[in-house]
């Protein structure tokens, strides 16, 4: 992440409270009083819509994709938006999203509220302590699939919403555009195409984004950065048809033996990147100490660190492979038979300042470069994502990091984030003039995509007055 526009970027303590104070009239403390009082509601909304298991993969019922687009567009109707559409991503039948709309009035700014209503399938459901689709409440967090990655981030906007109208009624004059994307799990690939149909609707002077996480439970974070993302496929190939590896094996080389080869090179011995032509930003401010991110990452003991520098340097800062599946000959058919061909799915994680098809070209360059023993390597890039970083000294960034500290009632971070919300650069294409400003309710222990994920309930408290507070210094700013 780079911090060129964010020198003063604060460290987290949490013995250092902030001193409550009102701004333009707005008193903090009645908004937080409102706040405490619609809660219990908004946490049953949010339920609701976590029993609903909205998956955009072809693989799963779409008819329960269209059972939550509907549920949240009569949560908006509710809120008395004059406008609450409903529209297909591709614009013919798949991935419906939601545009609500309540324009400015005349001198106001607007602002774009997104998230996503789509979900990550469960995976093994036996895993899983509670049904995913089945919200459960214990120990303070609320878990199943989508109680934090994005159906609180829904919440996070609806109820700061009805906070906003509580306490300043429905004339406040903010235009406000809420966006819900039914296809965000499964890559946006129709998010380009659908701002260009919708670009009058969606159009405004900040953006915010709910589909981030705190740096830790109780630090409400502004993420200023986010990696970049390139996706490629590589075969290996090495025979025109399979052999037995009592008869051959010894001269040749079975695929998935040199397919691991190729994939060792792309590290060197300390573990960091070794693709030549791939940037590093600027060192992060924030230290991660390694005691807890061992914990956080749930490192087994004894696995050491990979790379150099700071681990917030390589979380955010430095590219990052991962190889994310790999076919090969599986183990409970094998046979005693050398294998013609394996292929790998890579993932790589680049900085900001790194251009997506720079970086795509030097990775297909170092894959082809490496082919061990003379094997065809074909690579496909399937993936190509910007990362993205925001200038904080926006007004509304500004606000922002008011509103988050005085809810909290602490010192607001800004910090980089090692995931990649490739949108985020065609949204600021369409929308160059506004401020985009990435906030969520998600922390360490959520485990967003993967088995218990859950919501931090207190930091979601916190999360929809934050939004709320800013949405009313919002109003009370100049388009």
């Amino acid at each position: 992440m780079s911090h060129e526009h964010n020198p003063q970027q604060r460290t987290y303590n949490p013995q250092e409270p902030v001193e409550a104070q009102s701004v333009e009239d707005l008193d903090v403390a009645a908004f937080r009083r409102a706040n405490d009082e619609g809660f219990e509601q908004v946490m049953t909304d949010l339920k609701n819509l976590v029993s609903i298991p909205g998956l955009a993969w072809e693989s799963f019922d779409h008819a329960n994709l269209e059972h939550s687009a509907h549920a949240v567009r009569d949560l908006l109707v509710a809120e008395g938006f004059p406008s609450v559409e409903i529209h297909a991503a591709d614009g013919d039948s798949l991935h419906p999203a939601i545009i609500a709309r309540k324009p400015a009035e005349p001198g106001k700014p607007t602002v774009l509220l997104y998230a996503h209503h789509d979900v990550q399938p469960p995976g093994d459901l036996t895993a899983w302590s509670s049904d995913p689709f089945v919200a459960d409440e214990r120990s303070g967090r609320l878990y199943g699939r989508g109680a934090a990655d994005d159906k609180a981030g829904i919440m996070a906007h609806v109820g700061a919403i009805r906070v906003l109208r509580k306490m300043l009624g429905d004339d406040h004059g903010l235009g406000i555009t809420v966006f819900i994307e039914g296809e965000e799990e499964v890559g946006s690939p129709h998010f380009g195409q659908f701002l260009e149909r919708h670009q009058e609707k969606l159009a405004a002077d900040a953006i915010v984004i709910a589909d981030s996480a705190n740096w830790e439970a109780g630090a409400p974070t502004l993420t200023t950065g986010l990696r970049g993302v390139v996706g490629a496929e590589v075969t290996v190939r090495v025979l025109d048809h399979a052999l037995h590896s009592g008869g051959y094996g010894g001269p040749i080389l079975d695929a998935p033996t040199l397919l691991a080869r190729l994939i060792a090179s792309l590290h060197d011995d300390d573990g960091a990147v070794a693709v030549e032509g791939l940037v590093h930003a600027p060192e992060p401010a924030i230290d991660y100490p390694e005691d807890r991110f061992r914990a956080d990452a749930g490192l087994l003991e004894g696995m050491e660190l990979a790379g150099r520098g700071s681990i917030t340097s390589r979380l955010w800062s430095q590219p990052a492979i991962s190889v994310t599946g790999i076919d090969a000959t599986r183990v409970d058919v094998a046979s005693n038979t050398i294998a013609p061909s394996a292929r790998a799915k890579i993932s790589l994680r680049i900085a900001p300042g790194q251009d997506p098809q720079a970086a795509a070209d030097v990775l297909t360059k170092h894959l082809e470069s490496h082919a061990p023993f003379g094997a065809q390597v074909e690579v496909g890039i399937d993936e190509k994502g910007p990362a993205f970083s925001t200038d904080t000294s926006s007004d509304a960034a500004q606000e922002m990091l008011w509103a988050l500290s005085e809810s909290w009632q602490r010192d607001a971070l800004e910090a980089g984030m090692g995931g990649s919300i490739p949108f985020t650069a065609q949204l600021r294409e369409k929308n160059p003039q506004a401020t985009i400003l990435i906030t969520g309710v998600e922390d360490p222990d959520t485990r967003a995509h993967g088995i218990d994920e859950s919501l931090h309930i207190e930091d979601f408290r916190l999360a929809v007055l934050a939004e709320a507070l800013w949405l009313a210094r919002r109003s009370r700013a100049r388009a």
